[in-house]
């Protein structure tokens, strides 16, 4: 049986392969269908939070898993207000990070869901919300994969600077993706690259920050989440 999120993620990937194809059989055609990028690439990455959304509803969670997860993206989200004026630094990137290290892959989504949904409220919602959502999503979702194969990498701290700093420019590059289709024409690799140039500064910043965070922070974080999260297994011991 194919499962609702399945479904969501093939439509955006029909919908992203459409919007490429349809220029290359007709100019005309395309020009009604493909004249707002943003519009596009805001339906696809819809779908994609969608598919990760109904995998979480899917999956049998306690309300004290549900709650916990609620609490880490408030936490999260929080974190982010105070240095809001310090341009591209983001502690909440590695607290996203760090949940999905601790709690995995959906769980590590739903952080990032959340503090890009709740900080929002006091920063400003808008159409870039919807690609911090994918960003710090999966943010937290590639760091419950990666450290979930390769568990003795969440204890280096060379390791965990260095993934830090490499999602600062990911996140970058994903909100500078948004920036490219909304307010740049033409489309165009070169275009691409310029604004991404911009933003280099900023990029640095969140990497840098992150380094910090991953650092001096991220070590003690997992092992405080890693206790926390021991109180929701059961363990079977042997009689005698």
């Amino acid at each position: 049986m194919i499962r609702k999120s399945h479904l969501l993620l093939m439509a955006a990937l029909l919908l992203g392969l459409f919007d490429i194809v349809i220029p290359t059989v007709s100019m005309e055609l395309s020009r009604g269908i493909t004249s707002s990028w943003s519009l596009v690439s805001l339906a696809i990455v819809v779908l994609v939070i969608g598919a990760f959304l109904l995998e979480f509803e899917e999956k049998e969670l306690s309300a004290k898993h549900i709650s916990l997860i609620a609490m880490l993206g408030t936490i999260s989200a929080v974190s982010r207000v105070p240095f809001a004026t310090l341009p591209g630094v983001q502690p909440c990137t590695y607290l996203v990070i760090c949940s999905g290290i601790v709690f995995g892959p959906i769980a590590g989504f739903m952080v990032g869901a959340v503090t890009a949904a709740v900080s929002n409220i006091f920063l400003g919602q808008g159409p870039w919300t919807v690609f911090q959502i994918l960003g710090w999503g999966l943010a937290g979702l590639t760091s419950g994969v990666l450290f979930g194969i390769g568990k003795p990498l969440r204890y280096s701290r060379v390791f965990l600077v260095g993934y830090g700093v490499m999602w600062g420019y990911l996140f970058g590059f994903i909100m500078n993706v948004w920036h490219w289709v909304t307010y740049i024409y033409p489309l165009t690799w070169k275009t691409l690259l310029f604004t991404q140039a911009t933003s280099i500064w900023f990029d640095t910043m969140h990497a840098l920050g992150n380094a910090v965070f991953m650092l001096f922070l991220a070590p003690k974080t997992i092992a405080m989440l890693e206790r926390y999260r021991r109180r929701f297994e059961v363990h079977i011991l042997n009689e005698g």
